[in-house]
């Protein structure tokens, strides 16, 4: 392994850790920087396996609270109720992306798709973030079951690299009543099985064709992915409070824009 490909592999795990949580889609942003930068993984692998660094430190914020609900499971009804909300909106995304990941990869992880994703996610964005929608749920932990089912069925968007899965998680729950806060909050949640399904998923089914060096490339994205992921996850909810969605909205459209631009001319 040499220097510049370790270089290039801190800086794709640092962007996913910063992008993994926000609406702005990290896949698209791996994607798009890889593909200017030059850099090629593996059966487009790397993207993927590098977000177990994320995985891991969104476990290590959320730790007292997955033990508390965990805990509370054998005599708890609402403790039992999430659990079972955060399993209901996992699903549909994990068995269309079972059934569409070869598509998904082969077809979507393209750099135009990323572009138009990102303006056209930016704009929907946007406009969720200036409506004046009715607030019905200020708690992640108790939104109703179908709502979570929902907000599950939402996510699927995702599978087009630049939509952004914390995005249309959110997207989809303020549509249905929650609150800036607590929408972005549950996806926290359901980012846990979602990036942990596909992490194990991808993982099985390429872990014969990756060498030592893709190892090694994967081993410093996890690092970096891992630490920007932390700064993330601790500050996010509360920008979100103050400021909203516009600046992550206005940053897709311009990174949309500025790939487009890169791909005419560049190519």
């Amino acid at each position: 392994m040499n220097l510049s490909d370790a270089f290039e592999a801190m800086v794709l795990g640092l962007v996913e850790g910063l992008t993994e949580f926000l609406p702005v889609s990290s896949t698209g942003h791996l994607l798009l920087l890889g593909h200017f930068m030059g850099f090629e993984s593996n059966g487009k692998t790397f993207e993927v396996l590098i977000q177990l660094g994320a995985i891991l430190a969104i476990l290590s914020v959320y730790a007292s609270k997955i033990i508390a609900i965990l805990t509370a499971l054998p005599h708890d009804p609402a403790a039992r109720r999430f659990v079972l909300g955060v399993l209901v909106a996992f699903l549909p995304a994990a068995l269309l992306g079972a059934l569409l990941h070869g598509f998904i990869k082969t077809v979507l992880f393209n750099p135009w798709v990323v572009c138009v994703a990102l303006i056209v996610g930016g704009l929907v964005l946007m406009i969720i973030d200036n409506l004046d929608l009715e607030k019905k749920h200020d708690d992640a932990l108790h939104f109703p079951l179908p709502m979570y089912l929902g907000i599950g069925v939402v996510q699927c968007l995702a599978m087009i690299p630049g939509v952004s899965r914390s995005g249309a998680t959110i997207v989809g729950a303020m549509l249905m009543g929650a609150s800036k806060r607590s929408a972005a909050e549950f996806s926290f949640w359901l980012a846990m099985p979602t990036m942990t399904g596909a992490f194990a998923y991808d993982l099985l089914k390429s872990y014969k064709d990756l060498s030592l060096h893709d190892g090694a490339l994967i081993g410093i994205g996890f690092v970096m992915a891992f630490i920007s992921g932390l700064v993330v996850v601790r500050t996010l909810l509360d920008f979100i409070s103050r400021h909203g969605f516009g600046i992550f909205a206005w940053w897709r459209i311009v990174v949309g824009a500025a790939g487009l631009a890169g791909l005419l001319v560049f190519g």
